[in-house]
């Protein structure tokens, strides 16, 4: 048998047959991820993101993702596949769809995914997850700064006042949408949540003998909780990097970079390294965490930067536009019927 096909089939009946992932760090993972990750912001992101409460309330609300399952069929089974996406070796999607090659949104995704045989829903749309949840926290930021300025510029008291009290609804959802979205960036982070490997090695070439056994539960949840300490993951967040990219491919930058780790994890695991208290499985646990944490940190400062060239109100003006003096905010542009 040609080995493509070969390994093509054993791809098919891997997706088909097993469960999808569904978890990525455990809670005690997802909280340290979203926290550490306000914790790192530089004081150039408005202060109301920064404070201990905020990063308190965001911490826990970036396990809120996985608390939600369960409520329902239709809700769990067009969201969970968001939380993953099962990436062959080589970094193409389910082995058919190079990530280089991903079009801009889940519709063309997925048509293209059918056209191989798949769907969306079994090669999972982190992805997608991420940039769109990004794209809604860059639009947050935009009408924030806008209604900051509307309530400077406004030429009556009851407009100040209307200004104000949207600024301080932005300041919610900006909070809410932070910790929520933060944990598909966290997810992104896991490596068996980027893979076709997800549990156990499967029915794929394994020449060293990988476990086929499933140890998510294992690395992402009772590992991180008995062994971890979160300011050492912490101490691993640099400063504030500029990609010099977009946000897509930012995305696949993290899921490649995580994809490299998903052999280093087997390899770990069969060599022990995954045993309470051992410094390898620490040191490896560590720096995926922080690369967590730091994607999102870093993503969040993108997306307040970008957040300046972006269109509010209708007909849409340039946030620029209403910074500088260009174009004012009032509330007839913010509230069209």
């Amino acid at each position: 048998m040609d080995r493509t096909v070969g390994w093509l089939a054993a791809l098919w009946v891997g997706l088909v047959a097993a469960p999808a992932p569904c978890w990525a760090w455990g809670a005690t993972g997802h909280e340290w991820i979203s926290g550490i990750a306000i914790e790192k912001l530089p004081e150039s992101i408005p202060a109301f993101v920064r404070t201990q409460a905020a990063i308190a309330d965001i911490a826990v609300m970036g396990r809120e993702l996985d608390r939600s399952k369960g409520a329902g069929r239709t809700h769990d089974a067009e969201r969970d596949p968001g939380h993953w996406v099962s990436l062959a070796d080589d970094g193409s999607v389910v082995g058919v769809l190079p990530l280089a090659d991903l079009p801009d949104t889940r519709e063309q995704y997925d048509t293209l995914l059918r056209a191989k045989g798949f769907t969306q829903y079994k090669a999972g749309y982190l992805p997608y997850a991420i940039v769109d949840g990004w794209q809604q926290l860059r639009k947050d930021f935009a009408y924030w700064r806008a209604t900051k300025k509307g309530a400077e510029t406004a030429l009556s008291a009851e407009e100040r006042a209307w200004f104000e009290a949207d600024r301080r609804l932005r300041e919610k959802l900006i909070l809410r949408d932070i910790g929520v979205w933060s944990h598909y960036v966290g997810d992104a982070s896991q490596p068996l949540h980027v893979s076709v490997h997800y549990e156990g090695w499967g029915a794929y070439p394994n020449p060293n003998g990988y476990t086929n056994r499933d140890i998510d539960a294992q690395f992402e949840s009772e590992f991180v909780r008995d062994n971890l300490v979160r300011s050492a993951i912490a101490a691993k967040v640099g400063p504030y990097r500029s990609c010099g990219c977009s946000i897509e491919q930012r995305t696949k930058a993290l899921l490649l970079a995580t994809l490299a780790q998903v052999e280093p994890l087997y390899a770990l695991e069969k060599e022990g390294g995954l045993e309470r208290g051992d410094r390898r499985g620490i040191a490896f646990a560590d720096e995926r965490l922080a690369a967590g944490a730091t994607a999102v940190r870093d993503m969040i400062v993108d997306a307040w930067l970008a957040s300046a060239d972006a269109p509010v109100g209708y007909p849409m003006v340039n946030v620029r536009d209403i910074e500088s003096g260009k174009t004012r905010a009032t509330r007839e542009l913010f509230k069209p019927d």
